[in-house]
């Protein structure tokens, strides 16, 4: 089954960069969303939101954003994510953010369509077991 993670905020799941909504609206095509969801891409950019679909074939980087909320809504399958605890091999790949290799400690949550995750700026999330595709 495959296990499509989405960051957005319209059903989809979003990046927030601050707190403040664009002042427009944005249309986004079903086709848009449907192609982001299955090779990733962006699907909104502003210069305070970021909205993309994404999927993944294995468990992800750990990442700590310093200014970046991440929402991620499932949309299909499932995954085992692990929020907060202490980021491991951490290194800084642009202005605000860090890549590591593992979390020691944290909670471990099992996802599964429907559910809606928000995690806060500096805490490090991970996707860390994919069972097909994501």
């Amino acid at each position: 089954m495959k296990f499509l993670l989405a960051l957005a905020a319209v059903a989809v799941g979003a990046v927030v960069l601050n707190a403040q909504a664009p002042s427009t609206v944005t249309f986004v095509g079903h086709d848009k969303v449907v192609a982001a969801l299955a090779k990733g891409g962006s699907l909104v950019t502003a210069p305070d939101l970021l909205v993309s679909g994404s999927h993944r074939v294995k468990p992800g980087q750990v990442e700590v954003h310093e200014k970046e909320t991440d929402v991620l809504y499932i949309t299909d399958g499932s995954a085992t994510f692990v929020t907060g605890g202490q980021m491991v091999g951490g290194k800084n790949n642009r202005p605000g953010q860090w890549l590591g290799t593992d979390i020691t400690g944290g909670q471990t949550h099992s996802l599964v369509k429907g559910d809606v995750v928000v995690g806060a700026a500096g805490p490090p999330p991970r996707v860390k077991e994919v069972p097909e595709t994501v």
